[in-house]
């Protein structure tokens, strides 16, 4: 059933991104270059619309399976389906707030939407997910109703703009958007958890087919649209998954923490250096993680590859924290922190060497300074 669900948004996603490709600008849905963004030529932009309508049609399709009766279903999973339908408000409440998160997004990327409006829509939308039930559970004190809104309405905004900034190279966001969906699914079966790892599962398959449009050379982009719908999504669907069980270590609530260590570590580095330089934390540049390895001799493609393969390093201990006691998991923590430590210890020590070594990649390639931050070297849009 994992591969049916999987391969199907796979499958559709695949298809309507390629629909998206020749469609979207007719709609005026394109990047076009300059600025800060580096890629040389307009790209599509409906990505993330294919991304959403693939993500909402397979889960309907699974939905109205279980609507229709047990008798279609197999019979692993029939058994599941009055769990299921009890679930279905809040399968409901969260696709339903993605989608208004998706179509902010849609219009930003025609018109450019002031930060203030998309901060509060985003809130907006975090703050009624938690008015209706759907908020962090954890221990005391962050069981409490109003504390436990708090965070989760932290949370998803966090990662709502974490995934918006990580969308900045090609194939990035959704690669790591992906390798964070698997994980999380792996942690939540883990446990005997069966709803959010089949709602993990279509969006991992929809980023999949996404990634055959957007690895580098991409020729489509999520945009506003796909990045804020990803991050809302992903961080929705960890508050009402379950890390847990009565059998099972508490700790293993931190594996959010773990999976998503990455996004919020770029999100937090260029958030810091902005505001150090006086500048709008809203105002895309080119100092993110990705960049930054760019600058450092990295091409954009392995600065990809490096940044998914931390963010599994750093992610694959919260398939473990379920066994572990509180002791365990502290170490499991340390060992993030320590690899993060040794990538921002990395990124810290360049030197006068660099700056030598990527003007002189743009001399031999012919290519002027920018005196705007835009490196022509790169070739990839920026957040």
């Amino acid at each position: 059933m994992a591969i049916l669900l999987a391969g199907s948004a796979l499958a559709l996603s695949w298809y309507l991104c390629g629909l998206a490709r020749r469609l979207a600008p007719r709609w005026g849905l394109v990047d076009r270059p300059g600025g800060h963004k580096g890629h040389r030529e307009p790209t599509p932009l409906g990505g993330g619309v294919a991304i959403w309508l693939t993500t909402v049609s397979v889960l309907a399709a699974g939905l109205a399976a279980f609507l229709l009766g047990s008798s279609l279903l197999p019979n692993e999973l029939g058994q599941h389906r009055g769990g299921a339908l009890l679930r279905l408000p809040e399968l409901g409440a969260i696709l339903g707030l993605a989608s208004v998160i998706m179509v902010m997004g849609l219009i930003d990327d025609v018109k450019n939407l002031d930060w203030r409006l998309r901060l509060g829509i985003q809130v907006g939308c975090a703050t009624i997910l938690a008015a209706v039930g759907i908020r962090v559970t954890l221990f005391w004190p962050f069981n409490h109703p109003v504390l436990g809104g708090a965070v989760t309405v932290l949370w998803i905004v966090g990662l709502t703009n974490a995934f918006n900034m990580l969308d900045n190279m090609d194939g990035l966001a959704a690669g790591v958007g992906l390798i964070a969906a698997l994980l999380f699914c792996g942690a939540q079966v883990a446990v005997e958890s069966r709803f959010a790892p089949a709602v993990l599962l279509v969006v991992a398959g929809a980023l999949a087919g996404f990634l055959v449009h957007n690895h580098a050379p991409a020729r489509l982009f999520m945009g506003d649209a796909g990045s804020n719908f990803l991050g809302f999504l992903l961080g929705a669907v960890t508050v009402v998954g379950t890390f847990t069980r009565q059998r099972y270590s508490h700790v293993g609530v931190l594996a959010p923490l773990l999976v998503m260590a990455v996004p919020l570590y770029d999100m937090t580095s260029v958030v810091i250096i902005r505001l150090r330089e006086g500048r709008s934390p809203f105002k895309g540049d080119r100092r993110h993680f990705s960049h930054r390895l760019v600058a450092r001799g990295l091409t954009p493609p392995q600065a990809v590859w490096t940044i998914d393969l931390v963010t599994l390093a750093g992610g694959l201990g919260a398939l473990l924290l379920h066994r572990l006691d509180w002791a365990g998991a502290c170490i499991v923590m340390a060992q993030t922190v320590c690899l993060l430590g040794v990538v921002a210890i990395l990124e810290l020590s360049a030197g006068p060497s660099e700056h030598i070594h990527v003007q002189t990649r743009r001399e031999t390639l012919g290519a002027p300074p920018a005196p705007d931050g835009r490196d022509p070297v790169a070739g990839t849009p920026a957040g």
